[in-house]
């Protein structure tokens, strides 16, 4: 019997079998399998991504480990640069003042000076000194924090930052100076608002601190070279900065805390005795490494200091002039010493302070200050320029006093060669 053409509605509203309870569990079961193989996957994905970005970074570590980076300082090369003075120039012009037509060494010192002067330059021909050039180091020294200065500890850093301000825009003894004798004036900014560290009982820098300011210093003294500079007068500013030239100066020396230290910014006595006994601290810990120049730094000097002294070397393999300014200064100018035995002799000391140190560094030169007897205790460049003038004074005198025979004049039948 055929099939119904039109179904009754009985036959079409019949339900779709439904699964039994017991039929729905092991799909379940297989979705479930199937998910945690889904998150199993996506947690391997994660951890290779994680190792391969470990990787990656260890690889770069490794890179910059290989990649070459700044060659250690070799003081003894930088030495080796560091030449005499041009002594046939020196001959030559002694032998023109000797026939000017003054007394015989009618001009004392300043004779002295103009053959100074024909030996750094490397001729006998006399000029002016037409650019002389002041190089101030500013930065703070984490040693101001014990009050060794006249300034409060919690002002140290706002003065510091003031003073290079002043300077900066033309001010304070070294800018009053430089205009009346001609000299123009550079700050350099190497560590201000970042003190050192106190070097009574921790190192001033890292190692590579100081190598990298020492670098600093000498790109500096190049880039004054090639400028032209007829004579250099290097200067620091910094609270508590003649707390460390003193405990350099002491090491230096081979002198006890209490004769190099003096009044700097002009201390009472409870201060003295605390910037001596900073002075003395920081002298233990600088006296086992006297013979690595840049360790000392490290230790008991600072970035300020290394800078200076990387400019003072540099300015003597450049053949430039230099006049020193206060017990800063001298303090590096000893440890350019150390490294090139040769410097003291394109240097010159301006005005002595009144500080114990400075004394004990220019004698340690073998100096003598163009000035004395003023007990001048401001520097920031202004001992240096104090002493300018008779720098002037000799070269020109040089360059433009006539001999007896340019003059037309008779030269005295018993005059003294001496």
């Amino acid at each position: 019997m055929d099939a119904p053409e039109n179904p009754t509605s009985e036959s079409a509203e019949q339900p779709e079998p439904v699964a039994t309870p017991a039929e729905a569990a092991p799909a379940e079961a297989a979705a479930a399998e199937i998910a945690a193989e889904a998150a199993d996957v996506v947690e391997a994905a994660e951890a290779v991504e994680a190792a391969a970005e470990a990787a990656a970074e260890a690889i770069a570590e490794a890179a910059a480990e290989l990649a070459p980076g700044p060659a250690p300082l070799d003081l003894d090369k930088l030495a080796d640069q560091a030449d005499r003075p041009d002594e046939a120039a020196r001959d030559e012009l002694r032998a023109r003042l000797a026939g000017l037509a003054i007394p015989a060494a009618g001009l004392g010192r300043l004779e002295e000076l103009a053959i100074w002067l024909a030996g750094t330059r490397g001729t006998a021909e006399p000029r002016p000194i037409e650019r002389a050039r002041v190089v101030v180091f500013a930065g703070d020294h984490g040693v101001a924090a014990l009050g060794v200065s006249a300034t409060a500890p919690e002002d140290a850093a706002a003065v510091t930052a003031a003073r290079v301000k002043q300077i900066e825009d033309g001010g304070g003894a070294v800018g009053v100076l430089a205009r009346l004798h001609g000299a123009t004036v550079r700050v350099v900014d190497v560590n201000v608002g970042s003190p050192s560290g106190r070097i009574d009982h921790e190192d001033a820098a890292t190692r590579a601190e100081i190598e990298e300011a020492f670098r600093a210093g000498m790109a500096i003294a190049d880039a004054e070279a090639d400028s032209g500079a007829d004579v250099l007068i290097p200067a620091m500013v910094g609270v508590g900065g003649s707390t460390v030239a003193s405990a350099l100066s002491g090491v230096l020396t081979g002198k006890d805390a209490g004769a190099v230290t003096g009044r700097g910014s002009g201390i009472d006595d409870t201060a003295w005795m605390r910037k001596c006994a900073a002075v003395r601290d920081a002298m233990r810990r600088g006296r086992p490494v006297l013979g690595d120049q840049l360790e000392l730094l490290t230790r008991i000097g600072g970035r300020d200091y290394a800078a200076l002294t990387g400019f003072l070397l540099q300015a003597v393999v450049r053949r430039v002039p230099v006049l020193l300014d206060g017990v800063t200064t001298t303090a590096c100018a000893m440890l350019v010493q150390r490294i090139a035995y040769r410097s003291p002799q394109w240097l010159l000391a301006g005005a002595l302070s009144a500080e114990p140190a400075h004394k004990s560094a220019v004698d340690r030169l073998s100096l003598n200050p163009l000035i004395d007897g003023y007990a001048v205790r401001q520097a920031e460049g202004a001992l240096g320029l104090l002493a300018l003038p008779l720098v002037k004074a000799a070269a020109a005198l040089a360059a433009e006093l006539q001999t007896f025979g340019e003059a037309e004049i008779p030269e005295p039948v018993l005059r003294s060669r001496v």
